[in-house]
């Protein structure tokens, strides 16, 4: 009769490997699964009526709206046209030039467009599209504002709507047209970026 040996546990640095490898297969699907939500968000079109309209701000050119920042503000004024909304705000802080704020630009370029002053709102002081969307939550509260459609480039708005969502406000994307990158290859990176960014504001909060 015979007896085999027994056989010892898997050593501790076999074991370290295991659980780092399933941590890491973790991390890679749920980025995945953010990647996959930006895409889908950004061919959703879901604007109607709410208690206002927040453009997110881009550059801008001593006090004139880059053209990205002007296609966005177009959009928000044709949402504005169509009655879907009475209000307008605007993001976006200084970014480093003193005289001059994307907020600001923002509201003064709609203004000349024949946006009533009363019904548009600059927010000056975000450094970046998480405190945008906290300082957008703050100026809805006060004002008694519940829903908002998000004006953006496309891949952008799975992020911004998972921010204003955060500060209790229902929202609906409304991407501006003609947003998307020319390339694939400009597209697979930018949501590539977008799914971090998230990821990275789920969690530091920024």
């Amino acid at each position: 009769m015979s007896y085999s040996e027994p056989q010892s546990a898997p050593s501790r640095p076999r074991w370290i490997r295991r659980i780092l490898l399933l941590l890491v297969a973790v991390l890679v699907a749920v980025y995945a699964g953010v990647c996959l939500g930006v895409v889908r968000q950004s061919k959703r079109y879901e604007a109607q009526r709410a208690d206002a309209i927040v453009v997110f701000g881009a550059a801008e050119y001593s006090g004139r709206p880059s053209p990205v920042l002007r296609a966005r503000l177009d959009h928000a004024f044709y949402l504005y046209q169509q009655g879907l909304a009475p209000t307008v705000i605007i993001t976006g802080g200084h970014g480093g030039e003193p005289s001059y704020s994307e907020g600001g630009v923002g509201a003064e370029y709609l203004l000349k467009r024949g946006v009533p002053e009363r019904n548009l709102i600059a927010e000056t002081q975000g450094d970046n599209t998480a405190e945008s969307a906290e300082r957008v939550g703050a100026i809805m509260r006060t004002n008694n504002m519940h829903s908002a459609i998000a004006v953006s480039d496309a891949f952008h708005m799975f992020r911004i709507k998972k921010m204003l969502e955060a500060q209790g406000a229902k929202v609906y994307g409304a991407p501006r047209p003609g947003s998307l990158a020319r390339t694939p290859t400009a597209r697979i990176m930018t949501v590539l970026r977008e799914g971090l960014s998230y990821l990275v504001w789920r969690v530091t909060g920024h």
